[in-house]
């Protein structure tokens, strides 16, 4: 039997620091409201945990939060951030700005539609879940293969994680799934011709002596 030798890629993904609207409950999608103070202190953490470290490239989503984690990371590694915007988080049309008891009002079947996680659900004005898997997965997977047998490090948001960890478990998109993610966590995959294994997941060692705050609903990442 033919032997795969093409090197295995280690992305490490981190999850953008606590925003503003992540303290209020409102739902961010491809708008933003800057790191709180928690969240720049969470960035920084990042950055002096990770500086020491080699990387072949840093990429972010060009959300504001996300380039706002991702400039201490830059500063210590010596890296220049390359941005695209399919690492952004699902767009939420009508939904951005809002919490989630003023879409249930303004919006009932939507809601109801969108907390059931229905994968093909377009939220109004916005995108699917599924959409927003199959860019970035595509995205990710490109990085991959463009660093083969390297560390790169992206910085993105919390429903594309969850789309990373679906696709490294093979979990369908319609399957619930029950999980902890805290912003500024450290998360781990490794990807060969488009294969992927979960090497680590949530981890926040270098936020013990800062606190953090567990994440709500994914797009509200």
């Amino acid at each position: 039997m033919a032997m795969n030798h093409e090197p295995m890629t280690e992305l490490i993904v981190l999850r953008h620091g606590e925003t503003w609207w992540n303290v209020e409950g409102r739902l961010q999608g491809h708008l933003d409201s800057g790191l709180s103070l928690l969240g720049v202190l969470q960035a920084e953490a990042i950055a002096r945990r990770l500086g020491q470290e080699r990387f072949a490239g840093l990429y972010s989503s060009d959300l504001g939060r996300a380039l706002q984690t991702a400039e201490p990371i830059a500063r210590a590694t010596g890296l220049a951030i390359m941005t695209d915007s399919r690492l952004r988080e699902r767009n939420l049309g009508f939904f951005q700005g809002l919490t989630m008891a003023e879409i249930l009002e303004r919006f009932p079947d939507d809601h109801r539609r969108f907390v059931s996680g229905e994968p093909d659900h377009v939220v109004p004005g916005g995108e699917s879940g599924r959409q927003r898997y199959e860019r970035t997965v595509t995205c990710v997977n490109e990085i991959a293969a463009r660093h083969a047998g390297e560390r790169v490090l992206i910085v993105t948001h919390g429903g594309v994680l969850s789309g990373l960890l679906r696709r490294a478990l093979g979990v369908d998109l319609a399957i619930p799934l029950s999980y902890r993610l805290f912003n500024a966590t450290i998360n781990t995959f490794f990807v060969r011709q488009g294969a992927w294994k979960l090497g680590s997941w949530g981890d926040i060692h270098h936020l013990r002596d800062i606190g953090t705050i567990e994440a709500g609903a994914e797009a509200n990442a």
